[in-house]
């Protein structure tokens, strides 16, 4: 009997202290993606967490290779997701994205991640040179005869719904 209460007494520790790690709090993704190198700044960094993020106490910086901030400070929490948007990334090189986020009943998920923003590459484009093609002079004679032919079969046509009018207005 000793023997069972003392696994009981250890069964029961092991999932007292094994409970609150296995429900802490993970990091599930990030976008940018951590170590990504990137040729279009991102307006916004994404974190997504496994467990759901309460609505206050977040935190989500951006710094520049300078270490300036670059984030706009507007933090979304949705679900699982925090969002912060970024003003214009101009300097090229790596960014660092500091996060501390809180989940009910849990201690702050902590960390950083960074990126790499290089500017994108500009293909010299070289400008177009007029052509020498001969314009049209708009006074074809055969879209003329085209033209008029159709305006003489209009009224053509408009005069007999015209008569066809007049002789049912008379029938009746």
């Amino acid at each position: 009997m000793k023997k069972l209460a003392a696994v009981a007494t250890l069964v029961v520790a092991l999932f007292t202290v094994a409970t609150p790690s296995a429900l802490a709090n993970t990091l599930v993704s990030t976008s940018p993606v951590a170590g990504q190198a990137l040729q279009s700044a991102p307006s916004v960094v994404t974190i997504t967490t496994e467990l759901p993020l309460l609505s206050e106490g977040n935190q989500v910086t951006v710094t520049d290779p300078t270490g300036a901030r670059v984030d706009d400070g507007t933090l979304t929490v949705s679900d699982t997701n925090a969002l912060v948007g970024l003003t214009a990334l101009v300097k090229p090189g790596i960014y660092t994205v500091t996060y501390s986020l809180l989940a009910a009943n849990d201690v702050p998920l902590t960390g950083t991640f960074t990126f790499n923003f290089s500017e994108p590459q500009v293909n010299a484009t070289v400008a177009p040179e007029p052509s020498k093609a001969p314009t049209p002079s708009g006074n074809n004679l055969g879209t003329t005869i085209f033209v008029i032919g159709l305006l003489a079969a209009a009224a053509i046509v408009a005069l007999l719904l015209i008569r066809y009018a007049r002789k049912l207005y008379n029938e009746r």
